[in-house]
């Protein structure tokens, strides 16, 4: 298996040693899914979080009418997982599927805990990665709040050009929380410039 990419993206924040690389690299699973397939399903556990090495996943709540509500995407170099149901080992909120084929590495909930007494650095990685992914959050619910759906869609498009490429508009529209013919009317709107 090839955890490469996960070591480069790790030894950006914190520095490994080989030995640690070693290591780290024995408790990392590779997986492959396939456009469609669920890497978490609304009510189980999370017991693995995923670096996504190619491919594109859609992270989302079903509501009793099933409903779709996306909260995130994740692309290449990205963690895609409920990090509240892996933090806590409790049921998830939400479903994590894939839009593409998709590459992942994954990490059990267990050998993460064991990873952190062996090289406690790791422990300092996954945090600046929970503090990054809380405060893109934050950020998000105050421009839930204050911004209108076209602004939200222009600071969306500015943020994740590369995403907007590969998704359907209804995805787009489902995370703005607008419907798509919604986001075509402002996408209109923003073609002649008003």
């Amino acid at each position: 298996m090839n955890s490469q990419p996960l070591l480069t993206y790790i030894n950006k924040i914190v520095t490994l040693t080989e030995e640690e690389e070693a290591y780290f690299s024995s408790i990392l699973k590779h997986r492959k899914y396939l456009k469609g397939q669920y890497i978490l399903q609304q009510g189980d556990v999370s017991n693995t979080n995923c670096f996504i090495i190619s491919g594109c996943v859609k992270m989302f709540y079903a509501d009793h009418l099933g409903q779709e509500h996306i909260i995130m995407f994740g692309v290449e170099n990205w963690w895609a997982s409920d990090l509240g149901s892996f933090i806590s080992q409790t049921a998830s909120d939400f479903n994590v599927q894939c839009i593409e084929d998709t590459e992942l590495i994954q990490i059990t909930y267990n050998d993460l805990q064991t990873a952190y007494s062996k090289i406690p650095k790791l422990e300092r990685f996954f945090r600046k990665i929970i503090e990054k992914a809380y405060v893109a959050s934050q950020k998000r619910i105050v421009r839930n709040f204050s911004l209108s759906a076209k602004e939200r869609y222009i600071v969306f498009k500015a943020s994740y050009p590369e995403i907007e490429q590969r998704i359907p508009q209804y995805m787009v529209a489902s995370y703005l929380g607008i419907t798509k013919e919604f986001l075509s009317k402002i996408k209109s709107q923003i073609a002649v410039g008003k």
